[in-house]
């Protein structure tokens, strides 16, 4: 059978809404601005009032809409009533990014229960929150696209990070089978795992310390990431343009994982 489709490169978000858990900070902030760039009206949403506020600032200046309204991924009832905004104040919700996300550095035989726990309630159990309350109506729409941030991590051992790592690697195992269960109802669930990407954070560390200078010469493109290079992958899954891509890890790593790093 010959089927007949013309392909337009619509990597345009016009028209589209889209919601950014922990996306007023980092990776996350990046990937709502450049969403609302290529079109979108975006939510990004987190715990913190005054950052939700200064991004939704931002949207409005690029011309979108928006929603000054806080959530924690902990709290299922606060997702709840994030959701019902949205819906409230657009009437869908096409696109979900889930990239709430905490670590720890420690060594795993004396990391506590406490810090474990806590990390995989954000990083794996915040991200099925965020799934299910939202994916939910994106079924009912019959159209959606989850994008879940997963990490290097997911794939290779970093040192003293293991419940990170874990959690990681668990979110790429929920994005697989997510995306199998939702692909008959027309959403597609994808992953981003970002490389090693410089921020104001780590600045001192990649490049004042051994380790950092290792890092940087496993990278075969030879530098580290800048934040906003991760908003490219996360708008062409979002977009119509990946239409037939569903269950794939991206991973914007400069070469990283291709270069046989710790594998």
């Amino acid at each position: 059978m010959q089927i007949n489709y013309k392909f337009s490169p619509p990597v345009d978000l016009s028209g589209c809404c889209a919601v950014v858990m922990g996306g007023t900070t980092g990776l996350g902030l990046e990937i709502a601005l450049g969403m609302a760039r290529a079109g979108a009206d975006v939510v990004a949403s987190s715990r913190r009032s005054e950052q939700v506020e200064e991004t939704a600032t931002r949207i409005e200046r690029e011309g979108r809409r928006t929603l000054r309204q806080t959530s924690d991924v902990l709290c299922r009832e606060s997702l709840e009533s994030l959701h019902q905004a949205v819906l409230k104040q657009f009437g869908k919700v096409d696109i979900l990014v889930n990239s709430a996300g905490i670590t720890a550095r420690l060594p795993t035989i004396d990391c506590p229960e406490e810090i474990w726990q806590r990390i995989f309630d954000t990083n794996l159990t915040g991200t099925l929150r965020g799934c299910q309350i939202f994916g939910r109506t994106m079924l009912e729409q019959g159209s959606g696209s989850i994008i879940n941030i997963a990490s290097l991590a997911s794939f290779v051992a970093f040192h003293e990070v293991a419940a990170y790592g874990a959690s990681k690697a668990a979110v790429v195992a929920l994005t697989r089978s997510l995306a199998i269960e939702f692909a008959p109802r027309n959403v597609r669930v994808n992953a981003i795992a970002p490389g090693i990407f410089l921020t104001a954070l780590n600045q001192e560390l990649l490049f004042a310390t051994a380790r950092g200078k290792e890092e940087l010469l496993r990278t075969p493109i030879a530098r580290f990431g800048c934040l906003d290079e991760v908003a490219g992958a996360a708008v062409f899954l979002a977009s119509k343009a990946s239409s037939f891509v569903t269950g794939e890890v991206i991973k914007v790593d400069g070469g990283y994982m291709a270069s046989g790093v710790n594998q």
